[in-house]
């Protein structure tokens, strides 16, 4: 009789409503929370990609324009100083990534690196591009203002995706051509001189608007070869992004230093290494340095849609910060069409058209 109760236990109703709810339960709501806390990474990596961008466009340009007593900060020792702290963020992500373990980091670090040289030397050309880059963009922003810069440097998403069809044999779809036709056709427009913004620029810079174009359109080319270099390296081998970022940073220093001592060489050994450096400057070095985590983080959670909106509320933030706080900025009405026309660019290329469903199937 035992058997037979238990058997029409096991076949009742409530008992395989019970069974199933104790199977089933635990699954669903592990999964629910996974997808609840992949989607706070997510908007939680852009929220911090937003003011990452935002910030250090803004600091940067007033740190650069800014009048003080004594020696301005030399930008060139500033980039090397911005390599080094990423190098050491990196260490420490290795470092958790490792439980904590000094022993198990110092055999990372020496098996990745010290153990595979050919691996690490790949990473010296981007390294040397990424130096000269982050360099231009303390020109650029010495002779631009911020919002003209920002929509600007978009530019380097149609550098980006050339480098990408010839090195890496990407396809582009039909949205991602027109969306680059738009995006040249927006710079156009924001590159449009201005009398007023050529007042504005005289005023506070001492260079020139051409200068500052130059630079950022260098700069732009730059950062879509490294990035696409880059991307290459990652997809060959398996090394982790912060060990690859290290690599980076160690010869980004080099390059840093090799620029310092060349162009700035007779300033650092006259006035020294930290000359002109306040609280504002080590605000622009730490956020220079968080910058390519930041970005590292936005590609591991996010999608090329939420990246295009933080892309276009950075730029949105940065003209009206531009024009009400720094006050080096005009608006006009061809800067606003062209704005306009580079952040919608920037979402279409990031739009992917959804495949036609079969209606009749469930």
């Amino acid at each position: 009789m035992s058997g037979g109760r238990s058997r029409q236990q096991l076949e009742s109703p409530r008992g395989r409503t019970t069974e199933t709810r104790k199977y089933l339960g635990p699954p669903r709501k592990e999964e629910s929370e996974r997808k609840a806390m992949s989607s706070h990474l997510k908007y939680l990596s852009l929220g911090i990609l937003v003011f990452q961008t935002t910030s250090l466009v803004l600091t940067m340009r007033y740190s650069r324009t800014l009048k003080e007593d004594g020696p301005r900060y030399l930008s060139s020792t500033a980039v090397v100083v911005a390599e080094l702290l990423k190098i050491m963020a990196c260490i420490l992500l290795v470092y958790r990534d490792s439980k904590c373990s000094l022993r198990t980091l110092n055999r990372v670090l020496h098996d990745e690196i010290l153990n595979k040289p050919m691996e690490t030397l790949k990473l010296a050309i981007p390294s040397g591009i990424y130096t000269l880059q982050n360099n231009l963009l303390y020109v650029a922003l010495s002779n631009l203002d911020a919002a003209t810069y920002q929509v600007t440097y978009q530019l380097k998403i149609l550098t980006t995706a050339l480098f990408s069809v010839s090195m890496l044999s990407k396809k582009l779809g039909v949205y991602q051509w027109l969306s680059l036709v738009i995006l040249m056709t927006g710079v156009a427009f924001v590159q449009w001189p201005s009398d007023s913004q050529e007042v504005v620029s005289k005023e506070l810079s001492a260079g020139s608007q051409f200068v500052g174009l130059m630079a950022v359109l260098t700069a732009c080319f730059s950062s879509g070869f490294a990035g696409v270099y880059f991307e290459k390296i990652l997809k060959e081998t398996k090394q982790s992004v912060w060990i690859r970022n290290i690599q980076l940073g160690f010869f980004g220093s080099i390059f840093g230093l090799l620029g310092v001592y060349i162009y700035d060489g007779e300033l650092v050994s006259k006035n020294g290494f930290f000359q002109g450096y306040n609280k504002l400057t080590w605000i622009v070095v730490v956020l220079q340095a968080l910058g390519g985590l930041v970005i590292a983080a936005v590609i591991k959670y996010a999608d090329n849609i939420l990246k295009g909106f933080a892309t276009s509320l950075s730029i949105i933030l940065s003209t009206l910060i531009s024009y009400f706080w720094l006050q080096d900025f005009v608006p006009t009405s061809v800067f606003f069409f062209g704005a306009v026309l580079v952040i919608a660019a920037t979402f279409l290329y990031g739009y992917v058209p959804k495949p036609a469903g079969n209606p009749t199937k469930a």
